[in-house]
């Protein structure tokens, strides 16, 4: 098989479609991933701004910026299931045409209570266009040029957070023709038409599985139970994790269990659940999932903290704490794009391995900051080191949590996955971010935030050496 898979009809088939241009297409569905990525992070920069210009609360601000990453992690597994049914492709511009629109929207909100109404709907939009960009990759591309668009959409998963911060800082900092905190949403607008003329042409004509089932019950427990656990988690530090919230936690635990005996009913009926068997019994996907989980929550967590300490500590403005950010960022960008250039034999251990050193360097990079010392070209170094060894750990693990994933099962394998990675995000923030918050109270000096960044990087290393001894794991159940 090439690493291009010719379907009928996608790549110059016998039915006449036009070719499918397999660097176009990638471009296509990773800019759409970007976008969705800068979302969550992007809006951070403008909270001033919107607190002047539209009066809101600290509830309702916290909201607007909650709202996005709410709806779009606890609809994932439902946009992914929809993609299997109704055509990847075709979801894809549904998503993309939906984020869009609610994009434009949220930069015309007239009032807080319509921003956070159209943050929800936009998460909804990216809920529906992201998991179909990973079961194109799985549908289209395979050997090697299947290897080479993981680590790119790796890439865009680690560089869009940071660079939605510098971006937002650029855009509000500019304030375009006095409209302020806007164009971080409408820079949307142009883009998303752009992608969606250009889907049009690109995509390839994957048909749906009307068989398909929706599995309505599983996607009311699994919805559920995400969302008891995501507002808490997501809300919980600002409100000052309030008793509501943790019954909420509980109570989405248990869901979480209701819904394993949902989904064994489900198939004990000759139904289809939502996440098969099948695609949990892939070789090495489980402790793989457990070990991807936590490196994006250690990673969340110190873009967070390390932020938060730069502006609130050091004095930084949310542009230069982007842009200290950024080295990170992009060295976790450039070592998920490389890392299968390394010789073979090293492949299979580079998760395991990886992990270690990059437990290491978070408990060596707390050490640095722990005085509340500046941030100077040995701490950017470090930060950049950090961003090689958690792409090295990260990539190569990805790839190995889909590598036994039938072809078939590609849109149910990525909705969990990168739920999977979602959730991480989410709770790395709200745990480690806690962590950090509980030591300090910010504006603070320097000293403190930095004892409180030390205690918040040794909870790091701890999380991603837990997450080492996993990867291990998923190398010994496929080798």
């Amino acid at each position: 098989m090439t690493d291009l898979q010719i379907r009928p009809g996608v790549a110059g088939g016998t039915t006449g479609a036009p070719a499918v241009r397999p660097g176009l297409l990638l471009a296509l569905v990773l800019c759409g991933q970007f976008m969705a990525v800068l979302d969550s992070s992007i809006v951070n920069v403008a909270v001033p701004t919107i607190r002047t210009d539209l009066g809101a609360s600290g509830a309702a601000l916290q909201l607007v910026i909650a709202g996005y990453t709410i709806s779009y992690a606890v609809l994932l597994i439902t946009g992914a299931r929809l993609g299997a049914r109704y055509g990847f492709s075709r979801l894809f511009q549904l998503g993309l045409a939906g984020f869009t629109a609610t994009s434009l929207a949220c930069g015309l909100a007239p009032t807080t209570g319509w921003l956070i109404a159209f943050r929800l709907l936009q998460g909804a939009g990216a809920a529906l266009m992201v998991p179909q960009v990973m079961s194109l990759l799985q549908r289209t591309f395979t050997g090697a040029a299947r290897t080479r668009a993981i680590g790119l959409y790796s890439a865009v998963l680690a560089v869009g957070v940071a660079f939605g911060q510098v971006l937002g800082g650029v855009l509000v900092s500019a304030d375009l023709f006095g409209t302020g905190w806007r164009p971080v949403f409408l820079v949307n607008v142009p883009i998303g038409l752009v992608l969606l003329a250009a889907g049009a042409r690109l995509l390839p004509k994957l048909p749906g599985d009307a068989s398909r089932g929706f599995d309505v019950p599983g996607l009311v427990v699994l919805g559920a139970a995400l969302g008891l656990l995501v507002v808490p988690l997501v809300l919980g530090n600002e409100l000052g994790w309030p008793v509501w919230g943790w019954a909420m936690i509980a109570a989405g635990v248990l869901l979480s269990g209701l819904f394993v005996v949902v989904e064994r009913g489900v198939a004990r009926r000759g139904g289809q659940p939502l996440i098969p068997g099948r695609v949990l019994r892939a070789p090495g996907l489980r402790p793989a999932a457990v070990g991807l989980f936590t490196i994006m929550a250690a990673y969340a967590g110190f873009m967070f903290a390390f932020a938060l300490h730069q502006q609130a500590a050091l004095g930084h403005s949310a542009l230069r704490a982007g842009l200290c950010s950024a080295p990170v960022a992009i060295a976790f960008g450039l070592a998920s794009l490389r890392w299968h250039r390394l010789p073979g034999r090293l492949h299979a251990l580079l998760p395991s391995v990886a992990g270690l050193l990059l437990g290491g360097g978070y408990l060596l990079l707390g050490v640095l900051l722990g005085d509340g010392a500046g941030i100077g070209a040995v701490v950017l170094a470090e930060t950049a080191a950090l961003g090689l060894a958690a792409g090295s750990a990260y990539a190569p693990l990805f790839a190995r949590a889909l590598a036994g994933v039938a072809p078939e099962d590609a849109a149910d394998a990525s909705g969990m996955t990168v739920t999977v990675l979602q959730l991480g995000q989410v709770i790395g923030v709200a745990v480690l971010g806690s962590v950090f918050l509980g030591q300090v109270d910010l504006p603070a000096p320097a000293a403190d935030s930095g004892h409180a960044l030390l205690i918040t990087l040794a909870v790091n290393a701890a999380v991603v050496l837990a997450g080492a001894g996993f990867a291990e794991r998923s190398r010994r159940v496929v080798r």
